[in-house]
């Protein structure tokens, strides 16, 4: 499992940014030739490379192109369940009613 020792969302985005780089580096690729193969503008994956700026859809294409897709399976798991009713059956919310 993975595990980020950070402690701002600032920090999170940023070694996330400078991992890409590291792994377009190490893979060989220039930044132009990664966007054209994951179908993103220049300018933006510049932009996540200097500030962290990106959409989902532009990450999870650059994911793709540098084999990194199944790291996002590891986001937002399912919380272990706390009770033994969590264990033995109470139906799965499908979303939260306003109080």
């Amino acid at each position: 499992m993975f595990t980020f020792n950070m402690t701002s969302p600032a920090e999170v985005i940023g070694g996330l940014s400078e991992r890409m780089k590291r792994r377009r580096i190490d893979v060989g690729l220039t930044q132009r030739e990664l966007a054209i193969r994951a179908g993103v503008s220049y300018g933006s994956l510049r932009l996540f490379e200097e500030t962290g700026k990106i959409s989902l859809e532009a990450l999870v294409k650059i994911a793709f192109v540098l084999e990194a897709e199944a790291e996002f399976e590891h986001l937002f798991p399912p919380r272990p369940p706390k009770t033994i009713d969590d264990v033995i059956g109470r139906p799965v919310r499908q979303r939260v009613r306003k109080r």
